[in-house]
């Protein structure tokens, strides 16, 4: 297909492909003449889990290139690519250093030990959630770190269901490419129905009469 068909099939603007083209996002097509290429099913495709890395996932085009790049290399294990993802969509602004950010990587260090996780502490998602840990106790919450198994018990069906999902996959490029969604699309749903939930254990303890729906954040 040319560009402008490509474009309708995708949704994506040509200016925005050929964007994508020239920074390695997307591979270029196939020349026909000095000032035409032709595309195919892969490159839509390609198109379509570059937007939802982008405004579902919130990914930056930097944090999608080196996902992608990852996806590309043949050499890289499964796992690999799933560690790229999660680094990207982890990644710590920078946790303020101090005792509640030591304190906290212990705790995280301990919790891994106690459920027999085998993941480094001080991985990006270790350093994620020992940030969180720290900043929730800087607000005067510290508390809510109590409920660190209860999230850890809910996180592992989670888990499992999403490299259920990667499992169906038989080609490679689909397999990966099951790992990057259930990574990164995959935590904003999760994290969507969190919220729901929130809404909906709040009605219930709080809310008025049984059965009620309500809205909120």
């Amino acid at each position: 297909m040319r560009i402008g068909e490509l474009s309708r099939r995708s949704g994506v603007s040509v200016a925005t492909i050929k964007f994508y083209v020239r920074e390695g996002l997307l591979p270029p097509g196939e020349l026909t003449s000095p000032n035409q290429a032709s595309y195919d099913s892969g490159h839509e495709r390609r198109l379509k889990l570059i937007r939802a890395l982008l405004d579902v996932g919130g990914l930056s085009l930097s944090a999608i290139g080196d996902v992608l790049r990852a996806i590309d290399d043949p050499a890289q294990p499964v796992h690999t690519v799933l560690g790229v993802a999660a680094k990207r969509i982890t990644a710590l602004e920078g946790s303020e250093p101090g005792p509640e950010l030591d304190d906290a990587r212990e705790e995280v260090a301990e919790l891994l030990e106690r459920r027999g996780w085998r993941v480094e502490a001080r991985s990006p998602a270790g350093e994620a959630l020992a940030g969180v840990l720290a900043a929730l106790r800087r607000a005067g919450h510290g508390g809510f770190c109590e409920l660190l198994d209860d999230y850890a018990s809910a996180a592992e069906p989670v888990a499992r269901a999403d490299l259920d999902y990667v499992g169906r996959r038989v080609a490679r490029e689909d397999l990966v490419e099951s790992v990057v969604v259930g990574t990164v699309l995959g935590e904003a749903m999760f994290s969507a129905l969190r919220r729901l939930a929130h809404v909906d254990a709040s009605a219930r303890a709080y809310g008025g009469e049984q059965g009620e729906r309500v809205g909120g954040g």
